[in-house]
């Protein structure tokens, strides 16, 4: 290498080396142990896009990724539409942070929720069930209960502020731990429906082969917007516009294996106009 050449590559790796590193978080749904080899491998390559250091975190909520880009300390962060509309943001002032991408699966932003029943029983849609148990993945989840609730009450079945157990019945609603407890009940016969995503029949990441044999979708309701990546509007636009583009760059493997698939513009306000109703009218909700 010519020794100019050397001089400005030197010169280049020391200003980078004295920059302060970009913080990329990620959304704590997996082990963050188990995520070690893709968070080197993810900090490294955008460090080489970037041209400055990056470090890659797991932090333990959504709370922690909100609380850190609005102090500062985290400048992008993979999260769930859901937390991302959930942040208050205070009128006479930017929001903190603004959807930069969002995770396309199988070509689209956005998949749904859906009821499973038994294949075995009559049902033949949502207003089958009333006065029957049911069960919800959780008093939290998006697709599992939130976007459900949301679409009965756009049906009609339950009122404005008002509870699922006016449709089901009183002691007939079950709020699980997760999707499995939720389709659990179902399975074994202490409710006649589940609330969950459409990824945990279509998939084959939650349910046993022979499980799935014994279940069918009742009625699917959504859209439920996908994960989008969030960054700190205080960040400098071309940190901004290079984070995105070496996102947008990353190997398919690495990518899917860390954000679930690829990662595109999106319009923010369109992408989470339907979560954002869906929070308004469970918010009213007596749970």
């Amino acid at each position: 290498m010519p020794r100019f050449a050397l001089v400005l590559a030197l010169y280049a790796a020391l200003t980078a080396a004295d920059q302060p590193s970009l913080v990329l978080a990620l959304k704590p749904d997996k082990d963050p142990e188990a995520m070690m080899a893709e968070r080197g491998e993810l900090a490294r390559l955008l460090g080489a896009a970037l041209a400055r250091p990056v470090s890659v975190i797991v932090p333990t909520s959504a709370a922690v990724i909100s609380t850190g880009i609005s102090n500062g300390t985290i400048d992008a962060a993979h999260v769930a539409s859901t937390d991302f509309a959930k942040e208050a943001v205070d009128p006479g002032k930017a929001p903190p942070a603004r959807v930069a991408l969002a995770v396309q699966v199988k070509g689209k932003t956005s998949y749904s929720s859906v009821w499973l029943t038994l294949t075995a029983k009559p049902y033949s849609g949502i207003k089958d069930l009333a006065g029957k148990p049911v069960a919800f993945a959780s008093r939290t989840s998006t697709s599992g209960c939130i976007v459900p609730l949301f679409d009965l009450q756009s049906q009609g079945l339950i009122g404005a502020g008002g509870s699922p157990a006016d449709f089901f019945g009183a002691g007939n609603v079950f709020y699980g731990t997760g999707y499995v407890s939720a389709v659990e009940r179902v399975l074994d016969g202490s409710a006649e429906a589940a609330a969950v995503s459409d990824y945990v029949f279509a998939g084959d990441k939650h349910l046993k082969p022979e499980q799935k044999a014994r279940l069918k979708v009742l009625a699917s309701q959504g859209p439920v917007p996908t994960h989008v990546l969030a960054v700190r509007t205080a960040l400098p636009a071309s940190d901004a516009a290079a984070l995105v583009a070496a996102l947008q760059a990353l190997d398919p493997g690495l990518r899917d294996r860390v954000f679930g698939g690829p990662l595109v513009v999106v319009d923010e306000q369109a992408h989470l106009a339907p979560i954002r109703a869906a929070l308004a009218a469970v918010k009213a909700m007596k749970l």
